[in-house]
């Protein structure tokens, strides 16, 4: 399909899929007021009895707001997606196919899938490899360029770390590939059950509720911390299961995996308890004033970054897929605007490319041959 031809087939479908991604769903200290399927009881205080609730008030669905997003889809907003299709992206399969103790390693596969090498071990975040961020592979927003890796080419990965059930972050596809390969999977309360019923083994499962902590591998901690956002995969199961970030400590690094989140003031109880942080990696795409409690944007981003106490900020849930009306580069541009004002040093690589940590910045402005 052509690529205009694809800008047509979204924008017509938008409101669909708007209405079945936007639906009201407040995740706040409220119960839930649409019918739902039945949770299992947990022990977590940021479960109320029938759904997990956000750190602060936090509007998800838009009740209030729902007619004006299906109002937007009927608008022009141009260059939602690259005038010409991004890649093919190089990658250094011989280097990553070497795992260098006392070194930080992130290769950017795309959006929120991540593979970071620290410390000796490789840990691969929200794997999602498929052409579609949808329960359906033949409708929903489509990626603008295959993962630069492919399943095969990948080294062999010691964990996977689930931050939520969202489509764009959680694949069935992808992940029955992994599970094969014997990968313990690390996810927040909930979505253990969705891996088990896809085949993944349960004792390849550990899930964990925000302040949680675990000892991976002698000398590796994973830390589960609150994020503000919301869950399901479908609109009668929403927040039936927790949404998380991550800390990962290694013997020599450490590293904060934001996965999806709208600002909270929890991020400067996180860098105080946990940092300082080597990378930040924090969602500055698919941003809007009308869901801005669940996505932060570049502004806020960079607000959470200067409150985690971390070195180096990498945006990620950017540049991949079509899930917002700004263009597919504003996020990047913006935050490479208010980075200087703010003193904040980015990291930015292109997909595929492996960024050795050096404590130095580093931008690579790939998306600019594509626009």
């Amino acid at each position: 399909m052509k690529l205009q031809t694809r800008r047509n087939f979204i924008k017509s479908t938008g409101a669909l899929a708007a209405g079945a991604a936007l639906v009201s769903v407040p995740a706040s200290s409220k119960p839930n007021p649409l019918p739902t399927v039945a949770a299992p009881m947990y022990s977590s205080p940021n479960f109320n009895g029938k759904v997990f609730v956000n750190p602060i008030p936090t509007q998800t669905g838009l009740s209030s707001s729902i007619f004006k997003v299906l109002a937007e889809y009927t608008k022009d907003h141009p260059n939602r997606t690259p005038r010409i299709q991004p890649g093919p992206f190089p990658v250094d399969l011989p280097l990553l196919n070497t795992l260098p103790v006392n070194t930080l390693r992130i290769t950017l596969i795309g959006h929120s899938s991540l593979l970071i090498e620290i410390d000796g071990k490789r840990i691969l975040t929200d794997p999602v490899w498929v052409k579609r961020a949808s329960p359906f592979q033949f409708f929903g927003p489509e990626r603008f360029f295959p993962a630069p890796i492919t399943l095969k080419d990948l080294p062999p990965i010691d964990a996977i770390i689930i931050s939520h059930d969202h489509f764009d972050h959680l694949d069935e596809a992808t992940v029955k590939i992994l599970g094969k390969r014997s990968i313990p999977f690390f996810c927040s309360l909930g979505v253990g059950k969705i891996l088990e019923d896809w085949g993944i083994n349960k004792n390849q499962i550990t899930e964990f509720d925000w302040w949680q902590e675990k000892e991976i591998w002698p000398g590796f901690k994973l830390t589960a911390a609150p994020a503000r956002h919301f869950s399901g995969r479908g609109i009668t199961n929403r927040n039936t299961t927790l949404w998380a970030s991550y800390i990962i400590k290694g013997p020599k690094h450490k590293v904060y995996f934001g996965a999806d989140s709208g600002m909270h003031p929890l991020f400067k109880t996180i860098g105080e308890k946990y940092g300082p942080f080597d990378v930040a990696m924090l969602e500055i795409g698919a941003y809007n004033d009308l869901w801005k409690d669940i996505h932060m944007g570049p502004d806020n981003a960079s607000d959470a970054f200067l409150a985690l106490n971390a070195n180096l900020m990498m945006p990620i849930h950017w540049g991949l897929f079509n899930l917002a009306f700004h263009t597919w580069t504003q996020p990047v541009e913006r935050l490479l605007e208010i980075a200087p004002q703010k003193k904040i040093p980015l990291l930015v690589p292109q997909p595929g490319e492996t960024y050795t940590y050096d404590g130095q910045p580093y931008i690579n402005k790939w998306w600019e041959a594509f626009k």
